[in-house]
């Protein structure tokens, strides 16, 4: 399912003026601070609308329904995400492995910023996939394509400047990044501290074949 097809019910326009566009993003932001924190099935309309300020009934003005709603929030944390990958691994000014320390200084940082309470909306949506709409899984499944598809680049630019051996399987090693990494997202959450991601992201640089 495109995330573009979700067309909106007809519904009631906020009884409030302003404009449909700023309303539409406040409602995703609402959305991303609850789907982030409690999951989808645990995430109800009335608390992202509550801190929106919008009532119920212009809900259906800009989405379908609770799944649209979903997929539009999983679309915008994409493409904020994509951003910040594509900022750390490919900034030319450093090297590639260095690039790959750059995104977990930032991932750091974001995570302390929340106290811990946020971790990644796709990872969690993904461990809580069975109780998902259908249609999520695809998309959850292309993202992380995407993601792990940036990581094997800045990997393969490795191998070009002889951090990395040649025999090194990037696609692969870029994979066991991301199935480590969110792991270790899920841990600092837990323990509210960023010990697990310095902890596997040593872990594994250091296993690169060199």
């Amino acid at each position: 399912m495109n995330l573009t097809e979700a067309k909106p019910r007809r519904g009631r326009p906020p009884k409030i003026a302003r404009d449909n566009i700023d309303t539409k993003a406040a409602l995703i932001r609402s959305g991303l601070e609850q789907l982030t924190e409690n999951g989808f099935a645990s995430s109800g309309i009335d608390q992202i609308l509550k801190k929106v300020g919008v009532p119920k009934g212009s809900f259906y003005h800009y989405f379908a329904n609770k799944e649209a709603f979903g997929l539009a929030v999983i679309h915008s944390y994409a493409t904020y995400f994509a951003k910040k990958l594509d900022t750390c691994l490919l900034d030319q000014s450093s090297a590639p492995l260095a690039r790959m320390r750059n995104y977990l200084e930032s991932a750091k940082i974001g995570m302390a910023r929340f106290q811990f309470k946020r971790g990644c909306l796709v990872g969690n949506l993904g461990q809580e996939v069975d109780l998902l709409p259908e249609s999520f899984r695809p998309i959850l499944i292309d993202i992380f394509g995407s993601w792990q598809e940036r990581v094997a680049n800045c990997l393969k630019e490795a191998q070009t400047n002889g951090e990395l051996s040649s025999d090194a399987d990037c696609d692969l090693l870029a994979e066991c990044f991301w199935i480590g990494w969110e792991g270790a997202v899920s841990r600092a959450r837990l323990v509210q501290n960023n010990t697990p991601l310095d902890n596997y992201f040593n872990t594994f640089i250091n296993g690169l074949p060199k």
